[in-house]
């Protein structure tokens, strides 16, 4: 089982990454230098009538396509699923309870990956064998 202090933790140990002052996001430096988010607590409608409210047991993340999107959901529904609100988008629903600290930094880190700059990943991967 996962926590946001998993999630903050792992966010911190990949290069050019920063918080979000006013929620719980996170962004990397992409092309052309600017911020590009990657990860960020899902905002849930709890009512239909009203805006949706931060859900923190619940981690959305980017995925490089939509068949990725899919080869994830199908893969472990128990751990990712997706809502209407994201049809379309290449993220997927993280229930953080379901997944453990290291898939969760698997996770995380592919989706720094899609959004990071290219000398960002070319520099981690030199650095970490990958």
């Amino acid at each position: 089982m996962a926590g946001l202090s998993d999630v903050r933790r792992i966010v911190q140990s990949l290069p050019e990454t920063a918080e979000a002052e006013d929620h719980f996001g996170f962004s990397v430096l992409g092309k052309g230098g600017k911020r590009r988010g990657f990860a960020w607590a899902w905002n849930e409608r709890v009512e239909p009538t009203k805006p949706r409210a931060p859900n923190e047991k619940v981690l959305a993340v980017r995925v490089a396509n939509l068949q990725e999107k899919e080869t994830l959901l199908s893969a472990d529904p128990a751990k990712f699923f997706t809502e209407p609100h994201y049809n379309g988008f290449p993220a997927v629903l993280v229930r953080l309870e379901a997944i453990d600290a290291a898939e969760l930094a698997e996770v995380i880190t592919d989706a720094w990956r899609v959004v990071a700059a290219a000398r960002l990943v070319r520099d981690f991967d030199r650095d970490h064998g990958g």
